[in-house]
């Protein structure tokens, strides 16, 4: 092994290290993992020049729904009231978050921030939603949204 480290180039510079015999290293590692989900804002439809007029808004009614919603079932978020922020889930429908404690929903415009519980769900009088700019509200109700008739 000694003539085979020899004829390597740069073999003069070398030197063959001594190990140090029976040395034991006890190495503690902990890491701390934190996880927060963006929700990006929802970008507006460009309006085409050829259509011959503007379709009207769709009108949005609010139904009763559960309590928890699955975080990765939001795709989306948009404002459209002052008092709560509208999340657009992946298979097409919409839930509206109610914010408690007067909290604005401007604070919003650019997206949120979810910092996902342990079971993965985002629950109402539980959970919160952070703002890009710092801010934080409490959500105090989820409601379906489902177009008027």
């Amino acid at each position: 092994m000694m003539l085979l480290l020899l004829a390597l180039p740069g073999a003069a510079q070398r030197r063959v290290a001594d190990t140090p015999a029976a040395t034991t290293t006890v190495r503690t590692e902990v890491r701390i993992q934190r996880m927060i989900i963006r929700v990006p804002r929802a970008p507006f439809a460009p309006v085409a020049f050829s259509a011959p007029r503007a379709l009207p808004p769709i009108q949005w009614v609010e139904k009763r729904t559960d309590r928890c919603l699955p975080v990765q079932n939001v795709a989306a978020v948009t404002i459209s009231r002052t008092d709560s922020v509208d999340l657009l889930l992946n298979g097409g429908g919409r839930v509206r978050a109610r914010l408690a404690d007067d909290c604005p929903s401007l604070d919003f415009y650019s997206g949120m921030y979810i910092k996902p519980s342990s079971d993965g769900r985002m629950c109402a009088s539980r959970d919160v939603i952070r703002s890009r700019t710092g801010g934080q509200c409490r959500i105090a109700q989820f409601r379906a949204l489902v177009p008027a008739r």
